[in-house]
């Protein structure tokens, strides 16, 4: 009697606390937990399906798409070549990032020539299903650029990426604790496929 009435309260105090933080990695750690206590008698949910995009190449030869930044929709082109995501001044006062308090410090190579920019992060970046928060970015000056890049301080947060037949396909890690963005999951090296 007295383990029933333990476990009821361990119970108890596992959905508060889930219910209190409504923290997807917390519920996960809970789920585990009890798992262990019970056996197999409680099963986990099957992990979500990995998050995928397909973005076929331009006539100009490259994957252009529409991403949105912070929640505000803007044209993007993805760049390997890139180490970051680069955002030109005019998309980062559009989204409403502080463009006229940064500091342009940063030497950038483009392809119009060298230029300063301004480190940020971005609070959140989504292509398609795809959601990043927390990415590191850049803002060049006024004018210095014509097109926002996605750069590798995204595309190294995915599981894979890839172009074949013209399409490049962008897939990012299984959902596993039914989140939709999972930032404390383990990050797997990447694949690229030719």
């Amino acid at each position: 009697m007295t383990r029933i009435l333990l476990v009821i309260l361990l119970l108890m105090a596992t959905a508060g606390a889930v219910v209190a933080y409504g923290d997807p990695d917390q519920i996960a750690r809970a789920r585990q937990n009890l798992t262990q206590i019970f056996g197999s008698s409680i099963s986990a949910p099957a992990a979500a399906p990995a998050p995928a995009v397909q973005i076929a190449r331009s006539q100009g030869g490259e994957f252009a798409f529409r991403a949105k930044i912070n929640g505000v929709s803007a044209p993007m082109v993805i760049d390997t070549g890139a180490t970051s995501v680069v955002l030109t001044w005019e998309t980062a006062k559009a989204i409403g990032l502080p463009t006229d308090m940064l500091e342009y410090n940063v030497d950038l190579e483009t392809a119009g020539g060298h230029t300063k920019a301004a480190r940020l992060t971005l609070d959140r970046l989504a292509v398609g299903k795809l959601v990043e928060k927390s990415v590191p970015a850049l803002v060049v000056q006024r004018g210095q650029m014509k097109t926002n890049l996605l750069g590798m301080s995204f595309l190294d947060r995915l599981e894979s990426w890839g172009v074949r037949s013209d399409t490049l396909s962008l897939t990012g890690y299984p959902d596993v604790t039914g989140s939709i963005n999972n930032s404390a999951r383990h990050r797997r090296p990447r694949t690229v496929v030719d």
